[in-house]
């Protein structure tokens, strides 16, 4: 196996400086977009939950990738903003006590926790529905058969043919640890992490007119290797850091990658995905050397 290639000082000072530039944007754009009249609990309860923190890393592929095809600026945000729409109502599902039951979410009470697991149903939803209201706007693209197109993708890859399913999956594994298989748990990490992860540069090039196999093929990598990460910081993390419970999936006996290969083949497997999704931007010149750098934080990362 390649040495890991670890992110110099620079390249991790250029890549978090951008990471707060696009999420900054994304924050902006989010606060023109989301809704400022209706229900006042349910407006406070969805500014709690957009405005709560997180790194907006799935935006920001989205803005990156963009870069790559020349796509507006104002067109690159419409869909880094459905995004974060979308992942935002699946952590506050995930969060209910039906799903995951945690009371924590980046350092803060979870919707149902400080509200009522009704309130957390509601906000899910708004925030689900909006996304695909700011993709049918003309904002997004002026042609319609491209919105048509951004909004059938991310259909598919937020719901039963991508995230719903690898959740449904997730909840599956915790009643049969000792059954599921390898293939399982990265069929499930592809479906609940990678589909997002995916759509993110999809979209960038669905406004481009351009392929996207390598993009693609980046995104199922460091999706997977993400969602790796994100199970060793619960195996082995520190709740301050990372802002949430840990030790919850050995507590529910659910079967991850950790469990199944032990933390030192998980940490491996998590250099080759990164190795690969590097490799998939070949094609792409010294322009991608940022997502490059954000290949290598997906690993790096202690949050």
């Amino acid at each position: 196996m390649k040495t890991h290639k670890k992110n110099t000082s620079s390249e991790s000072k250029e890549f978090l400086e951008e990471l707060v530039i696009s999420s900054s944007e994304t924050n902006a754009e989010l606060l023109k977009l989301l809704p400022s009249t209706g229900n006042e609990k349910l407006f406070e309860a969805i500014n709690y939950v957009i405005f709560s923190g997180g790194k907006r890393f799935r935006a920001f592929l989205t803005l990156q990738s963009a870069k790559l095809f020349d796509v507006p600026k104002e067109q690159a945000l419409q869909a880094a903003a459905a995004v974060e729409l979308i992942h935002a109502y699946s952590l506050v599902h995930d969060d209910l006590p039906s799903m995951d039951n945690d009371d924590m979410r980046r350092g803060k009470p979870t919707v149902h926790i400080k509200w009522n697991e009704a309130t957390a149903i509601l906000v899910g939803d708004c925030l689900q529905a909006y996304a695909y209201e700011v993709l049918c706007s003309e904002k997004t693209h002026p042609n319609p058969k491209i919105r048509i197109n951004l909004i059938k993708s991310l259909t598919m890859a937020a719901g039963f043919h991508g995230m719903v399913l690898g959740q449904a999956k997730d909840l599956d594994a915790e009643k049969n640890s000792g059954t599921s298989s390898l293939k399982d748990i990265l069929e499930l990490q592809k479906l609940k992490t990678g589909a997002l992860f995916k759509w993110s540069v999809e979209a960038a090039s669905i406004l481009g007119g351009a392929s996207s196999k390598e993009l693609c093929n980046y995104a199922n990598a460091i999706g997977l290797a993400f969602q790796i990460k994100d199970d060793l910081l619960d195996y082995e993390g520190v709740e301050e850091e990372t802002g949430k419970r840990v030790g919850k999936d050995d507590l529910a006996g659910k079967a991850t990658l950790v469990s199944l290969l032990g933390v030192d083949e998980a940490k491996k497997r998590t250099f080759q995905l990164c190795e690969e999704a590097c490799e998939a931007l070949n094609c792409f010149g010294p322009k991608s050397y940022i997502l490059r750098a954000a290949a290598r934080f997906t690993i790096e990362r202690g949050f």
